[in-house]
């Protein structure tokens, strides 16, 4: 990738202290509530009911990680993708060409298509590249990819409980980041798919695919795109069972089959995939990849000072 040699590892910019993360928010922890009693979510989703969770304080970042970021760390490391080593990965089929050759499809969401040479550098396969989208979150990454970067860049995936208390922004039991409202005063707050999905989309937030990293306004904790653009892999193996009462620091089940994901994507719509709330929940296979599977980092924070106790 020409021109994006020249950069500060985060590794060396973790050397310097927590405090002089620009590109995380150190959050204190405490005790939130978690999950969701609203009969909004899928039954198998087990977003309810909603719980006490306690957490030490953490750092995360502010966006999840964009093209550009994850170029910086394939330069440094030589880091090979899930998608490359396979040779395809799966794309939105709104985002190909109408004359696009057919190929393998899922049976139950025939808008996605399996694609050869698709992967984080040429999201739709050949043909295709990022050169006008390096501020736009790095896709076609699997956990493990996920996992491998946010280990270079000093710290790991957030658990679960980490992400949800951070896309909160502070506030208590509400729908999305910035109150139950998804379009305030009529205004955009997130990328999601909006008309009849997957037909038509009337691109009221402004983009059709991914936006950048920080296309909307943060939340109050500092975060940008919690909810929607990107799904966001966390660190846990997903379950429906909620951890027994009262939770530290939970990390989910001790093994499973696949790994929790969160925020939704920009192909979320009400009418199918009620995901892009705060306390919904999904999952899917470590190994997969797609145009809409994405990550944040996060990281222990044992300097920052937490004194909240369990109500």
């Amino acid at each position: 990738m020409a021109g994006l040699t020249a950069f500060t590892e985060p590794a060396a910019i973790a050397a310097a202290g927590p405090a002089d993360r620009p590109d995380r928010v150190r959050l204190p922890g405490g005790v939130f509530r978690m999950g969701c009693d609203r009969d909004e979510g899928e039954p198998g989703d087990g977003e309810g009911p909603s719980r006490w969770v306690s957490l030490s304080p953490f750092q995360i970042a502010r966006t999840a990680v964009s093209n550009r970021e994850f170029a910086r760390f394939v330069a440094a490391t030589g880091h090979v993708t899930v998608a490359e080593e396979t040779g395809a990965s799966f794309v939105f089929a709104g985002l190909l060409p109408d004359d696009f050759a057919p190929t393998r499809g899922v049976a139950d969401a025939p808008w996605w298509r399996e694609v050869p040479g698709a992967c984080w550098q040429r999201p739709e396969g050949a043909g295709s590249d990022i050169a006008s989208r390096l501020d736009h979150p790095v896709v076609h990454v699997s956990w493990h990819d996920a996992n491998a970067y946010c280990a270079w860049a000093g710290g790991g995936l957030p658990t679960e409980a980490q992400w949800e208390y951070a896309a909160r922004g502070g506030l208590s039991g509400r729908r999305y980041p910035w109150g139950d409202e998804l379009m305030p005063d009529g205004e955009p707050r997130c990328n999601i798919w909006q008309g009849r999905f997957p037909g038509h989309n009337s691109r009221e937030d402004g983009f059709y695919g991914t936006a950048p990293v920080d296309a909307f306004a943060p939340n109050g904790h500092g975060l940008h795109n919690v909810c929607g653009n990107v799904w966001e892999w966390c660190a846990d193996w997903f379950g429906v069972e909620p951890d027994p009462l009262p939770p530290a620091d939970p990390t989910g089940p001790v093994a499973g089959t696949r790994r929790v994901i969160r925020g939704g994507s920009f192909l979320c719509h009400e009418s199918y995939c009620f995901r892009y709330r705060v306390a919904a929940r999904s999952a899917n296979d470590p190994l997969a990849t797609a145009s809409h599977l994405g990550f944040r980092c996060a990281a222990a924070d044992p300097a920052f000072p937490n004194h909240l106790e369990m109500p």
